[in-house]
């Protein structure tokens, strides 16, 4: 596993902000090459098919993402630097998504001369993940099509979600009428846009009794008016939906269109829900071996995609994104040994 934590470090070493993770797949392809393994690419993304790849046999997807955000406020050590304390590995993206990443690879490597494997094996390291970005998975998808079955990495302590909730962004527009505020004259948006914020508080979806639990609705942005004495005409605020399993993100948009009197605008219906059947072989095999089985409040590339997927890496979701993120380097060698017992023998 050495191998493998080395190139994690030079990965930390690198800089890979979603959009500009050209030198980081550049270390990637590096690497493969060293391994003799032949490789595709496409802008930042890199991947690549076992040894053996059968046409006729299902094919499985290892995926995880080489694009991290921003270091955090309040970073103490260099995020660049991947500094080593005993068993902890710091640096920014050695959490989400280093070692998912590296334990991942490291099972592609481990299977990629196997003969007698009952699927095929794609491994893809891919870009944008942390943006949800377009220029990422999703233009790797149509080229390695089809696919059965997916696991993408991320740092689930190993646990296995088997879904995961999609993401509606909604702007709001609240409209009034302008006035000066020392009279009483206009109609102000602002207490318009309340009134509807107060709906959205008070309001529960009535379908949320499956894996991934309730919808989740949360206000996070307000703006409104130009200056004090003038009573604002217009109020844009955002919220952001979690959906589950029960609801397309263009059914939730049209309830909650219709629940406020504020004119609601989608960006986008893409990032749906996602999942897999507690009854799905590779659900079936996790949970023979002890493993939690959970629903994911969290969104990943698992909602572009439209086949069976789940999410499943070392690491802790909770370091995610924080300042001196870390991974314990034993979290990523036993997730490659969980990974192995999880995909021997796995018929899909």
């Amino acid at each position: 596993m050495e191998k493998f934590i080395d190139l994690l470090k030079r990965l930390i070493s690198t800089p890979s902000f979603s959009k500009e993770e050209e030198k980081a797949a550049e270390v990637m392809r590096e690497f493969l090459q060293l391994e003799n393994i032949p490789f595709k690419v496409k802008k930042n993304n890199t991947w690549t098919f076992n040894k053996h790849f059968t046409k006729g046999k299902p094919t499985l997807l290892l995926n995880s993402h080489i694009d991290t955000v921003r270091p955090a406020k309040g970073y103490v050590l260099d995020p660049f630097s991947p500094i080593e304390d005993g068993d902890k590995l710091y640096g920014l993206g050695s959490n989400d998504a280093g070692g998912p990443l590296m334990a991942l690879l490291a099972v592609f490597l481990h299977f990629y001369d196997r003969e007698d494997l009952p699927f095929n094996l794609i491994f893809a390291a891919t870009a944008e993940e942390e943006i949800s970005g377009r220029q990422g998975l999703e233009i790797v998808l149509p080229e390695i099509a089809p696919v059965a079955f997916a696991i993408i990495g991320e740092p689930t302590r190993m646990e296995l979600a088997i879904a995961e909730k999609g993401l509606l962004v909604l702007d709001c527009f609240a409209h009034g009428k302008s006035g000066h505020a020392a009279r009483f004259e206009g109609d102000n948006a602002l207490y318009k846009a309340l009134d509807d914020i107060q709906k959205l508080r008070n309001f529960e979806f009535e379908k949320a009794d499956g894996i991934l639990g309730a919808v989740k609705i949360t206000v996070t942005q307000i703006e409104a008016g130009t200056q004090h004495n003038v009573i604002p005409d217009i109020c844009h605020f955002v919220v952001d939906v979690r959906t589950n399993e029960f609801y397309s993100n263009k059914e939730a948009a049209k309830i909650i269109s219709e629940l406020i009197d504020s004119e609601v605008k989608p960006r986008s219906f893409r990032l749906n829900s996602s999942g897999i059947s507690v009854d799905h072989p590779f659900a079936r095999k996790a949970a023979e071996m002890g493993i939690r089985i959970y629903g994911s409040p969290t969104t990943s590339d698992q909602a572009i995609i439209s086949f069976p997927s789940v999410k499943m890496g070392p690491g802790d979701s909770a370091r995610s994104h924080s300042a001196d993120e870390y991974i314990y380097k034993s979290e990523i060698i036993a997730g490659v040994q969980r990974y192995i017992e999880l995909l021997e023998g796995l018929k899909i």
